[in-house]
């Protein structure tokens, strides 16, 4: 028997051919708002959080330095505290009789003797100065 499918050909509508493609072109544009939105939330999103990450890298990183500048300023005052206990053991051991521990006891613990007045005369230091309260614009105080 005879195949008659082989030989027959298929018409196709130029018309239902161009309103399916545009049948196509509707459904994909129908979602593509909805995800173009997602996305440029999700962006938004991903820049804040990289934005909060490099805030916090940046103040990490100065609280770091702040911490080694005060290591180092405690580790020499320290130090110097260690030295002068060692002199001063130096001198205790150096002089033993009274006379000797005197002269130690008032050099550097600025003691004196029953009959002597002992006048201290201190160089002034870098003292901060103390500024007036100020108001911001709506007559808040400002905190320190």
């Amino acid at each position: 028997m005879f195949n008659r499918n082989k030989n027959k050909r298929r018409v196709i509508n130029i018309n239902d051919a161009a309103e399916q493609e545009q049948k196509q072109k509707s459904v994909k544009k129908s979602s593509t708002p909805g995800k173009g939105f997602y996305y440029s939330f999700l962006t938004i999103v991903l820049l804040l959080c990289l934005v909060q990450i490099t805030i916090s890298a940046v103040l990490n990183i100065s609280k770091v330095i702040s911490y080694k500048a005060k290591i180092i300023q405690i580790t020499k005052t320290r130090d110097a505290a260690l030295s002068l206990n060692d002199q001063l053991k130096d001198n205790i051991k150096n002089f033993s009789n009274v006379n000797g521990l005197e002269a130690i006891a008032r050099n550097n613990l600025k003691m004196s003797s029953e009959d002597e007045v002992l006048i201290i005369i201190n160089t002034p230091q870098d003292e901060e100065i103390v500024k007036p309260d100020k108001t911001n614009l709506f007559g808040i105080l400002k905190n320190r």
